[in-house]
Formats: C-alpha cells, sequence, structure tokens
C-alpha cells in the first residue's frame, strides 16, 4: 500500500496499473481498502473508489463487495475451436462444416475482375447489397441499413465496441458460443449467461438479468453452438415482450448459421428496441475462409458501426466479397448448400438413433453441425474413457459462462457411415 501514491481517482489508477505492470502487484492480491487509502493519501473515499472503478473498467481489477478489490490476470484467448491434427484419435471436437460439402469458388471467377479497391470507393460490393437486402427483407424492421464485418465474432466485438463500454454486462447464453465469449471478455465485456433449454434462451431469467443492469443482449435464433438449440415461435415471442420493456438495451442476434439452418427464423426485436443489429455469416456454409459476415441493423447503430470500418482502416476486402459474390450467385453453389444442410441434419439424426438404440436418452432435434449429450457421470471421465476408444470430444465446461455442464459436445458433420453405430457403443460403454 505503501508504493500507491495519487490525488485524483486517474493518478491513483495510473501508479496502480504501474505497480502491476512492474510485477508489484500479482493477479489475486488484494488492493487496500477504500478508506484506509483514502486516509493515507489525503483523499476522499470517493477518489479512491473511482479510481479502482476505472481499474476495474480497464479489466485490471475485480470488485467482490465486501471481499475487497483485488487485480486480476490479463484476459486470454481462451480455448479454441478447430482440427487436431496431431492427434490419433478420431476428431469430433472440431466443429468444423464438413470440406467436401464446400463449394470450389475457382470455376466461378473465370471472367470475373479481381481489381483492388481504392480508399473511397464504396465499401460493399453492388452484387452483396442486392443479397443483403432480398436475405433480410422479411425479418427486420423498417429503415435497416446494411454493412459487412469479417464474421460474426468480429462483427460482435465490433458493435459492442462500438455501443458499449469496458465492464458492461452482456447476456449471453448459458452454454455459449467460445468464440462470442473470448471476443467480449477481451473487450472488457463482463458476460451475464442465462440458461438454455430446448426453446433457447429463457426469457424470464433473461428479464431478471436486464432488471440487474445488464446493457446489451447476445443471442442465436438457431443452432446455438454447442448444444444446437433454436428458438420457438412462442419463446422468441416471450423474449420479444420482455426487450419491450427494455427498448435502450443493445440487441445482438448472431444467426450465424442462417446459410444452413433447417429451422426457421424468429425475430426477438420490438418495434421499441431503438438499438439492434442481426448478423448472417457465410462461413459454414461456404468454408471458414470465408471471413464475412452481412449485418443488418438500426441507422444509429450502422453509424457507429461504420466509423470502425471506415476506408483506410478495416472494409472487408472487395476481393473476398467479389468471391462470396460469386458463390451466392450460382445455382450450383446454392444447389450445394441445400445438399449440404439435408447431409448434416442426416447425420444429427442417425447419431441421435444410435444413441437411442443404445439406451441412451438421445438430446432433443437440434440444428447445426453438433449434438449437445447431458451425462450423468463427470464429463472427464466420460470424455477420457471415450478417447481410450479412439473418440476425441468437447467438453461441454469449454462453453460454460456461469455454471460447469456436466455434457460433452460432438460434430456430427464429417463423420463417415458406421461411425455413428460405433461411437453410440462406445459412448454407452464409457457410461459404465
Amino acid at each position: 500500500m505503501s508504493n500507491i501514491t495519487g490525488t485524483t481517482a486517474i493518478e491513483i489508477a495510473d501508479c496502480i496499473r504501474a505497480l502491476v505492470q512492474d510485477g508489484r502487484y500479482q493477479p489475486g492480491d488484494s488492493l487496500p481498502p477504500v478508506r484506509e487509502l483514502a486516509e493515507r493519501l489525503g483523499v476522499n473515499r470517493n477518489t479512491v473508489s473511482a479510481a479502482y472503478q476505472r481499474l476495474t473498467k480497464a479489466g485490471l481489477a475485480v470488485a467482490q463487495g465486501r471481499l475487497g478489490t483485488s487485480i486480476v490476470a490479463p484476459p486470454s484467448a481462451g480455448e479454441q475451436e478447430g482440427v487436431s491434427p496431431d492427434t490419433p484419435l478420431i476428431d469430433l471436437a472440431h466443429g468444423n462444416p464438413n470440406a467436401d460439402w464446400l463449394p470450389d469458388a475457382a470455376p466461378l471467377l473465370a471472367g470475373r475482375s479481381l481489381r483492388s479497391a481504392l480508399y473511397g470507393e464504396d465499401t460493399i460490393l453492388p452484387e452483396l447489397r442486392a443479397s443483403g437486402a432480398s436475405w433480410f427483407a422479411d425479418d427486420c424492421p423498417p429503415g435497416w441499413e446494411l454493412e459487412l464485418t469479417g464474421g460474426a465474432v468480429d462483427g460482435i466485438e465490433r458493435l459492442a465496441a462500438a455501443q458499449l463500454v469496458a465492464g458492461d454486462k452482456v447476456v449471453v447464453e448459458d452454454p455459449c458460443f467460445l468464440g462470442s465469449i473470448n471476443a467480449l471478455r477481451l473487450s472488457g465485456m463482463q458476460t451475464v449467461g442465462v440458461p438454455l433449454d430446448d426453446e433457447g434462451m429463457q426469457a424470464q431469467a433473461l428479464r431478471r438479468a436486464l432488471e440487474q443492469g445488464a446493457r446489451a443482449v447476445l443471442l442465436t435464433p438457431r443452432a446455438n453452438n454447442p448444444t444446437g438449440c433454436s428458438l420457438s415461435q412462442r419463446r422468441a415471442a416471450e423474449i420479444r415482450q420482455v426487450l419491450a420493456d427494455h427498448p435502450n438495451a443493445l440487441v445482438i442476434i448472431d444467426d450465424h448459421f442462417a446459410l444452413l439452418a433447417g429451422t426457421p427464423y424468429y425475430s426477438v426485436l420490438p418495434a421499441s428496441t431503438t438499438r439492434w443489429a442481426l448478423l448472417r455469416s457465410v462461413s459454414k456454409g461456404l468454408g471458414p475462409d470465408m471471413r464475412l459476415a452481412f449485418v443488418a441493423c438500426d441507422a444509429g447503430t450502422a453509424a457507429r458501426l461504420r466509423t470502425r470500418l471506415a476506408p483506410g482502416m478495416t472494409w472487408v476486402s472487395r476481393i473476398l466479397q467479389t468471391v462470396v459474390a460469386a458463390c451466392l450467385g450460382s445455382a450450383e453453389v446454392r444447389g450445394q448448400i441445400a445438399a449440404a444442410r439435408a447431409g448434416y441434419a442426416a447425420r444429427r439424426a442417425e447419431l441421435r438413433d444410435e444413441l437411442a438404440a443404445q439406451g441412451i436418452a438421445p438430446p432433443p432435434p437440434a440444428d447445426g453441425l453438433n449434438l449437445w449429450i447431458p451425462l450423468r457421470r463427470d464429463a472427464r471421465d466420460v470424455a477420457y474413457a471415450l478417447a481410450r476408444k479412439g473418440w476425441l470430444v468437447r467438453l461441454g465446461s469449454a462453453y460454460d459462462v456461469q455454471g460447469k455442464s456436466q455434457a460433452i459436445r460432438v460434430t456430427v458433420s464429417t463423420m463417415r457411415d458406421g461411425q455413428a453405430r460405433q461411437f453410440a457403443q462406445d459412448l454407452k460403454s464409457a457410461l459404465r
């Protein structure tokens, strides 16, 4: 405590920040009680309290009520999706689409110009504006505007940064997608988990979180990752009523699986919501390297987002836009997407049937690339037993926000014929 100096909140906070950088304060160390430090520095307690709030918003400290304020470790990127190329196991943890079902864009580019755009040009190709206008026409309130971001998670991070400040509470589904959790935490936001059931985010739990000060909501209307659940029409209406009572909450709708979704889209946006955005990525249908998402949003949100996508900073490459436009405009590619949609649905159904045949309660019908399998045993023990039989699965706890899931997530997209049956048999053995 004797090393802390300053007479203003900024000076005190900057001094503590320097002590953290010098290593004299370590993660987990408690800061002095507000009253004690105020008396020693000869300042008002509100000044010290403001300094601590500044550190909390910057992500350097955490307030723990009666336990005081302590230094926290810097945020990490957290667990990531992706293949494990060095594993000898059959990888059902990767979360990827089936590479064999992704379109080859090269033949579609014949005769198309890949001229690089210059500063000051329109940031969105006319073809993609037309695609976005058609895609969102029936799902957005009047007066919406279109922007592009480098994928859904990039869009979520930019929207949060444009509308919120570090330390703000954001309601998310629990369990929630890894990328969304990591993006918000790295931006300094506090994630507040709201539980899911078979119909999506629970409306009354959402209401409680908003009444307790959350300033934004991030939800997945279809194919929640990891559970695969989609909003029912009834649940969407319940959430719409909750949001109607909180018109100033920022609502971010991550419809990441829209190209491949087999379930209908139900809007949660009431007419009173003032700040909202609906994102639809192309990466699941066209490939993870197609880092592009369409963002439909209200005019005010579009203006704020545009400042972070201004030419000369980070507009989405028009060369990438040309590739995406060629794919979306191709009847052949649309046929491939339809075939992939049916293929993923068939593999989800096959694994559910095989689980039922082994006496394992199958998860509810879902959408997406994965199945979420709740367990009555410790998930780590089950995952270890499956690994001994040659399977790599993802632990449900990786997606937890507040709870501790006893579940595994299984990616079905690359399962070959016969593997669903063998996996179900091995899971039954692992559960003994």
